[in-house]
């Protein structure tokens, strides 16, 4: 080849590399630009609720991990009501989990939290600006329709939820139908199993005949409006109750984390799933862009599915509404804030010293120190039947250094657990307080001070020694009805 023939090839060659690099760079360009697109799009769609409304007087943050209440809402704005929105226009909660993600970034627990659930409701802000006086012993679901607004109030749900648990909520996502119908559809669809055939009379009662059949038994991949049936099926399976739709709640969403799992926990599959779910979602300021949103959940990719629970709090049926039963419930929060698994694991990620002790001992909680109860005023009250209880406690809590202003009979008899109501800034001595008491709970409420409401689970055990730690264990009765996100969506198909 001449040198003449060698430069054209040169440049012919120059030439096509400066072609692919113009070609790559535009192509390089349009992909930057296409995702940027999506993120803007993405950021734009997702809504927010006012923090305003957050409690001021919150749980302090107690591990590395995260705790996020996901609330369901049957709202029938925008295009829920096609979907079979809730009747009215009152946003109004469905259903509601409390996700704690723990500090190791390696296990994960969603306790459900009955909507039926009796709570004490604190002081909620409505849409005026004014705040709520707080409310005892009411359905858990009232929270999120106080103010009676379309959009339901989840800041009210969350100061709720903070104030049963004793955990601080990082974050709160509310879904509704359409959120819901459109993320199943994206994700194509998600595999479920029924243990008999469905009929529409079993989705709505009220029908006077059996209708058709919209479940086959075994199973199925369901999306959008099937699987909104799917969810919401309450009678014609298992016992019929709403503990039962739980479950089958419980194990959708595990069949759905494992759908999504499987197409890999990456920006490219995420971002179709999150631009279908965040039209119809509503989050707090924390999760409010699409970096947020979408850091947030990639956090999560280390977590195992075999790692991944679900439970539900501790209940028992009062009439026709339920009742979270303590201590067994308190244990089950006290094992979260420990960080501590449904299988009695450490999940904090902290690493013990070198000499510290067998790998048994450097399991267990360190113990608590002995309630001091200097420099804490309260009044005690008698919640129960049983005569002479105020004065029996007052004298133990002496015994402990508080001062007892007040010894008396409560206003009602019928206190099932011990509950310590405090007025602002009272936090803290509330909690010191309630740490003398095995099973109580606080509540926030207009008094100057603190009030300390005895019930019958004190009376049952008065001699019980106080300052004794809340168990770091979950409770048998919870941990033996555990749902793993990688169980065969084929098991346990009574529900109820």
């Amino acid at each position: 080849m001449t040198r003449s023939h060698k430069a054209a090839a040169s440049r012919q060659r120059a030439g096509r590399l400066r072609r692919t690099a113009v070609f790559g760079l535009s192509f390089l360009v349009l992909l930057i630009a296409g995702v940027g697109w999506i993120y803007l799009e993405l950021t734009g769609s997702i809504d927010t609720f006012s923090a305003d409304g957050i409690s001021d007087d919150r749980p302090p943050g107690s591990s590395k991990g995260q705790n996020v209440l996901v609330i369901g809402s049957d709202t029938r704005s925008g295009g829920n009501s096609e979907l079979g929105g809730g009747k009215g226009a009152v946003g109004r909660s469905d259903t509601a989990f409390l996700l704690h993600v723990y500090a190791d970034h390696r296990h994960a627990v969603a306790v459900s939290i009955p909507r039926d659930s009796l709570v004490d409701i604190p002081a909620c802000k409505m849409p005026g600006g004014e705040w709520t006086a707080p409310q005892h012993d009411v359905m858990f679901n009232g929270a999120f329709s106080v103010g009676e607004t379309a959009e339901g109030n989840p800041a009210c749900t969350q100061n709720t939820v903070e104030q049963l648990t004793g955990l601080r909520v990082d974050h709160t996502v509310v879904i509704d139908f359409a959120g819901f119908s459109a993320l199943t559809s994206a994700v194509g669809g998600v595999p479920v199993c029924l243990p008999q055939d469905i009929y529409e009379r079993d989705l709505s009662p009220k029908r006077p005949t059996q209708g058709a059949r919209i479940f086959v038994k075994g199973p199925q991949n369901v999306s959008g409006q099937r699987a909104l049936d799917y969810v919401r099926l309450r009678h014609g399976i298992g016992d019929g109750s709403d503990i039962g739709r739980i479950k089958r709640q419980q194990a959708f969403v595990a069949s759905l984390i494992k759908k999504v799992r499987s197409k890999g926990l990456n920006p490219t599959t995420l971002l179709p799933l999150a631009d279908a779910a965040t039209d119809a979602m509503t989050v707090d300021p924390g999760l409010g862009s699409a970096d947020r949103l979408l850091s947030f959940v990639m956090s999560m990719k280390n977590i195992d599915l075999r790692n991944t629970k679900f439970v539900t709090v501790p209940w028992r049926y009062e009439g026709s509404r339920v009742a979270i039963v303590e201590p067994d419930a308190d244990a089950l929060w006290a094992a979260l804030k420990a960080d501590r698994t449904v299988d009695g694991e450490d999940a904090s990620g902290k690493k013990a010293a070198k000499g510290s002790g067998t790998a048994s001992d450097r399991s267990k909680p360190p113990a608590a120190a002995p309630v001091s109860g200097t420099g804490i005023s309260v009044a005690v009250y008698n919640g129960t039947t049983v005569r002479g209880l105020a004065a029996q406690a007052s004298e133990r809590l002496r015994s402990r250094g508080f001062t007892v202003t007040t010894t008396a009979t409560a206003s009602s008899q019928n206190y099932a657990s011990t509950v310590i109501e405090y007025g602002p800034g009272l936090r803290d001595q509330a909690e010191t307080t309630a740490r003398f008491f095995a099973g109580a709970r606080t509540t926030a409420s207009d008094t100057t001070g603190i009030q300390v409401i005895l019930g019958t689970s004190y009376a049952r055990n008065p001699s019980a020694e106080p300052g004794t730690p809340a168990p770091s264990t979950v409770p048998s009765t919870v941990a033996d009805g555990a749902r793993s996100a990688d169980d065969d969506p084929c098991a346990d198909l009574s529900y109820g």
